[in-house]
């Protein structure tokens, strides 16, 4: 079965199971951080949004908001890591005879073009599916009705944020394996290189949040950006959104490792088999 599957394949299968776990592990913290991002919780501490929540809708209000990514989180993940997967394969099929870029022909030593191109597209393609259902889950984080003819409300934002966060990612990733190879394990990788990668597009969320909410009707992104500026808001939410990004996306990226791991035998032992018969 797997033998006759294209490798690029297994960016999508792996992503779904990265998608699952991180929803499952992270979406506590992300209703803590999209509440955060929200002026009229300007005054109140993550731990203190995190009381209020819990004494009025119960440990189950940390997950409020988040059955539209379950459903759709494996769908996201799967989308991001295999549409890059199929466009790293593609670029370097076309360039390099299907080789990754020598150290000599990076742009300062250090940055593959490749790279960043792939996990651009990947960014776009999970931005695409997950505008609506990040609509849902803010307006739901937020106590805030949704409409069914609004679900697109706000996809830019989340395609341009996610365009960015995962590029940085995948370049982060990168550099990590070239700067310090073989130290991190699976889980402190996801985690590490998703901090950097939030941290690096954080701005952009908390404004994606911001026109999400329907507080905001009529305003651009970019006057938005500027408001967050002069409220000092550009970094809100940023402590529960990092303690979000290192626990679901360390434990996501093990499942990712493992179901990777877990195709590949799979893959080898069957070409030995085909091999043994002929």
């Amino acid at each position: 079965m797997w033998s006759s599957i294209p490798t690029f394949f297994d960016g999508f299968i792996a992503g779904f199971g990265y998608g699952i776990m991180s929803v499952i592990v992270g979406q506590p913290f992300d209703t803590i951080k999209t509440r955060s991002q929200m002026p009229k919780f300007f005054t109140m501490n993550p731990l203190q949004i995190a009381k209020d929540i819990v004494v009025s809708d119960g440990l189950r209000g940390l997950y409020r908001g988040g059955g539209p990514l379950v459903l759709g989180g494996a769908l996201i993940r799967s989308a991001q890591f295999g549409v890059h997967t199929a466009v790293l394969i593609q670029l370097r099929d076309m360039t390099t005879n299907g080789n990754p870029i020598e150290k000599k022909d990076k742009f300062l030593n250090i940055f593959d073009w490749h790279i960043i191109v792939a996990g651009f597209c990947g960014g776009v393609s999970r931005g695409l599916i997950e505008g609506p259902f990040e609509y849902i889950k803010v307006r739901r984080q937020l106590n805030e009705p949704w409409r069914f003819n609004e679900v697109l409300h706000g996809s830019s934002a989340t395609i341009a944020r996610n365009s960015i966060l995962f590029s940085s990612f995948m370049v982060y990733q990168d550099l990590t394996r070239q700067l310090i190879p073989g130290i991190l394990t699976p889980f402190w990788e996801g985690a590490l290189c998703a901090n950097l990668a939030w941290f690096t597009v954080w701005p952009m969320d908390v404004v994606k949040t911001m026109v999400q909410s329907g507080n905001y009707n009529g305003r651009s992104i970019p006057s938005l950006l500027v408001e967050t500026v002069k409220t000092r808001a550009l970094f809100r939410g940023l402590l529960p959104g990092l303690l979000r990004s290192t626990v679901a996306n360390g434990t996501a990226m093990v499942a990712y490792r493992h179901i990777l791991d877990a195709i590949s035998q799979e893959r080898e032992k069957e070409m030995i088999k085909n091999k043994n018969r002929n």
